[in-house]
């Protein structure tokens, strides 16, 4: 390969010049500009050995532009490729399965690989440029040396809550072969349906691929559209249609069916693998729920049986479990499962869990294949084999690495799709949390806690879309995009937040080629950015735009702002509650949604406010400053304006500045028992002038709280102090009955006021 480069190199000159670099996503690990165009010509001639399923792809991708011949003669083609080592060769290197160099020279573009895949990969980055330089088809000479940093580089699609049919899922692997991502997660089964056909228990998808109505609206609205959903599910030749689609792309299918937990529509069509009765039918909610598998001999027989048929579709390495949000409520009331407990030695009920999962394992591995799950199935101890994929932070991962084992970070602050992107204000109905592009984009897969020697065990990213509140496809295409190319920059390895604005030129390069696609993607990028910062006197309000920010417009009564108010130029003071709306203009023209916030100014409005402990990084937007923006929180919506704490109680000390009058406390708190948020059990105000001394001045109970629907106003009487300390209690462990009994308690919190 080495004489190769040296003879090529004769080719193109070597001269560097002050050429534009491409808009290429995700970025190459190395391009060197060199001097010269290749002029595209109307008919491309290509090598007639190259790989043919690859370059039948590419042909399809840029056919509008040019035609296509094929030639033997080398002096004669456009595109010619080498695979290197040839076939003759020892097999090269796992880690260069996906290295590419790409050459462009003034008369002819040269491919290097050592696999198909490479191959593709480097067809990704060609199709970009071709895009990119369509109008004066000329593309800058240069030498791409590329390979990604990460082996798994994936997004993950629910079709449970909400079904997506074969075009659209094949859709869906388009998307991430054009970003180089190349890992599929199809979440096939859940409490809400069962999407597989298993031939075995055609049950499954007669009774549990549909669901009698499905929830609409926002959670806490508890609304339902009264009408049936399905049968909808995957035929096993659709299966197979799709992973054959999927490999032609290299794309690698990973099948996930959920156990021990989100189990209900295979319940309702087999109830006898349930500790009860029943009868069971598949959810019509979202959340979680008590009724999971039984760790019986049939339960296991039957998903042995399910995974015999599951692995005979999928080739992939990795068979995914699940091993998620499993309550242990039927299992502590299920005698059978108390004698399995003590007759195996195990602590508890989350030992069973492991004895579960460990048994499915044991399975798995005869047939060949891996498992991997939700880092749920760390409890009990994680099984000998299994890799961990972590979401609910990035400790499952850490701990994953640290014992061995390997680990896909997909932690919800970073990679869950299903939040908003945008301003929840003026974005569709979402899960919540609050992932806009520029957080996606500053993730680092490699938790700092790990040594170089653990940080081998982190397999790589991957986002994850759930489709609660996502009924169409087109709402698909419009929470990936554009943050899958931020993933995937991510997981290539060459994402540096240094340099976000110049990604974020790239994102906007790329949008003409969506729109060629008829993709419907999030234009947040062109929405103002704001946020609330300190002030001298309180707090002022701070707007951006990845655009000209002379092109900012805002009002400060209410009004709808228009291309002659006022031109934002430093931060707005807020001194008194009022709404600002704000949005960006160019020629005169409205170029973005109109951002409106309204701010409620207290006493504790932009002062000083620390908390002994912070909140779960999914519901952190913000940080402490949250509670004392002026913002108070939509119940509607939990994206920015709220803070989330899982098991913990929220103890703030907000300090005054100086000794101030006040005669009442507020916040607010939530309730949402499907969801796991429930309503604080008690709150106790606290005042000091030194903040060490506190005396307590108010505290009610749960019935107050409850009573008031989780709107808080205490009358404290007259006060004057400097310190406000405000302890609000978390439920703690949820009870029986509950979706979630026996886990920790979310606790959400907005604005902590005084008057």
């Amino acid at each position: 390969m080495r004489r190769f480069l040296f003879v090529f190199s004769v080719l193109v000159s070597t001269a560097f010049h002050a050429q534009a670099k491409p808009d290429l996503i995700p970025y190459p690990q190395s391009v060197t500009m060199q001097e010269g165009k290749f002029v595209i010509p109307e008919t491309l001639i290509l090598n007639d050995q190259l790989p043919k399923e690859e370059t039948e792809y590419f042909k399809k991708r840029i056919g509008s532009q040019v035609k296509f011949q094929t030639s033997r003669s080398t002096a004669k083609v456009n595109v010619m490729h080498m695979l290197v080592p040839s076939p003759k060769m020892p097999i090269h290197p796992e880690e260069d399965r996906e290295k590419y160099t790409l050459y462009i020279s003034p008369k002819r573009i040269f491919i290097t690989s050592y696999t198909k895949q490479g191959y593709f990969l480097a067809l990704q980055t060609l199709i970009q440029l071709f895009e990119e330089y369509k109008e004066s088809r000329e593309i800058p000479a240069m030498e791409i040396n590329d390979q990604p940093k990460f082996a798994w580089r994936g997004m993950h699609l629910d079709v449970c809550r909400h079904f997506f049919n074969v075009e659209e899922v094949k859709q869906y692997i388009d998307y991430l072969a054009m970003y180089k991502l190349n890992t599929f997660h199809w979440h096939l089964t859940d409490d809400q349906a069962w999407r597989i056909e298993i031939k075995k228990y055609p049950k499954l998808t007669e009774i549990g691929s549909k669901r009698k109505e499905s929830m609409i609206g926002a959670y806490v609205d508890n609304t339902f559209d009264g009408k049936p959903y399905g049968p909808y599910f995957y035929t096993q030749e659709q299966i197979k249609e799709v992973v054959n689609y999927a490999q032609q792309r290299h794309i690698t299918i990973v099948p996930e069916i959920e156990m021990p937990g989100h189990a209900l529509a295979a319940l309702s069509a087999y109830p006898e693998l349930a500790c009860t009765k029943g009868p069971f039918e598949a959810a019509t909610k979202w959340g979680v729920f008590d009724d999971v598998f039984c760790p019986k001999e049939e339960t296991f027989t039957f998903l042995e049986n399910v995974l015999d048929e599951v692995i005979s579709l999928f080739p992939s390495q990795y068979i995914h479990i699940g091993g998620d949000e499993c309550p242990k409520t039927r299992w502590k009331e299920c005698a059978y499962c108390q004698e399995l407990i003590k007759k195996n030695n195990l602590k508890d009920e989350h030992g069973l869990q492991s004895y579960f999962i460990q048994r499915i394992e044991k399975y798995i591995n005869k047939k060949g294949r891996k498992i991997i799950g939700w880092d749920e199935i760390l409890e009990g101890g994680l099984a000998p084999n299994a890799a961990v994929m972590s979401w609910t932070g990035v400790n499952g991962g850490i701990e994953a690495a640290k014992s061995g084992h390997f680990a896909v970070m997909t932690p919800g602050s970073y990679c869950y799709f299903d939040h908003y992107q945008g301003d929840p204000q003026s974005e569709p109905n979402a899960f919540g949390g609050f992932t806009p592009l520029d957080k996606v984009y500053s993730y680092n897969p490699v938790p700092e806690e790990l040594n170089a020697e653990q940080a081998k065990y982190i397999l790589g990213v991957q986002a994850n879309l759930w489709t609660e509140y996502i009924p169409d496809f087109k709402q698909v295409q419009y929470m990936i995009f554009p943050r899958i190319m931020a993933l995937s920059e991510v997981a290539w390895g060459t994402a540096d937040s240094k340099n976000y604005k110049d990604f974020e030129n790239r994102i906007v390069h790329q949008f003409a080629t969506l729109d060629k696609m008829k993709i419907s993607y999030a234009k947040s990028i062109y929405n103002i950015s704001a946020k609330v910062i300190p002030g001298n006197n309180g707090i002022a309000y701070e707007l951006s735009t990845s655009q000209n920010p002379a092109g900012i417009k805002y009002t400060v009564d209410g009004t709808d702002p228009t291309s002659q108010s006022q031109t934002y130029q430093q931060p707005i003071p807020v001194l008194k509650s009022t709404t600002i709306k704000s949005a960006y203009f160019e020629n005169n023209q409205l170029k973005s949604a109109i951002s409106s916030q309204t701010f409620t100014v207290s006493k504790t409005t932009g002062k000083t406010i620390t908390l002994e402990q912070q909140p779960s990084e999914n519901y952190s937007f913000g940080g402490a400053f949250t509670l004392v923006d002026g913002i108070v929180g939509n119940s509607r919506q939990l994206g920015k304006t709220w803070l989330g704490f899982q098991g913990k109680d929220v103890v703030a000390v907000i300090d005054l500045g100086q000794k101030t009058n006040f005669r009442e406390v507020y916040f607010n708190t939530l309730e949402n028992k499907g969801s796991w948020i429930h309503m604080a059990k008690s709150a106790q105000v606290f005042i000091s002038d030194d903040n060490k001394n506190f005396t307590m001045i108010k505290e009610i109970g749960k019935d107050e709280i409850q009573n008031a629907q989780g709107k808080i106003r205490l009358n404290v009487g007259t006060q004057n102090s400097k310190y406000i300390k405000i302890k609000i209690e978390n439920a703690g462990i949820i009870p029986a009955g509950n979706p979630g009994a026996d886990s920790q308690a979310w606790l959400f919190v907005d604005e902590i006021g005084a008057l």
